[in-house]
């Protein structure tokens, strides 16, 4: 059991540095590429969250419903990406 413990330790300081790293880049970026990193990371939180959905989905409308939303985030991210 302590084991257990130990290593949920080390992955909780290994998530904690790698947090204060991101903040810490993301502090050197400019205003207009912060607003555009984090849209980008909450358009793709919402695209693992929707391909979530669609693999435990079995309503054909539904799954239609999150295809077409999973298309427009993609589409999204794409515009995102190619503005760099």
């Amino acid at each position: 059991m302590a084991r257990g413990w130990e290593s949920k330790s080390v992955e909780d300081q290994v998530a904690a540095a790698e947090a204060a790293k991101e903040t810490h880049a993301q502090a050197r970026l400019s205003a207009a590429e912060r607003k555009k990193e984090t849209e980008r990371q909450s358009l793709r939180l919402s695209r693992t969250q929707i391909m979530n959905r669609l693999n435990a989905s079995t309503n054909p409308q539904y799954r239609r419903q999150l295809e077409s939303a999973l298309r427009h985030l993609e589409d999204r991210l794409r515009e995102i990406d190619s503005n760099d």
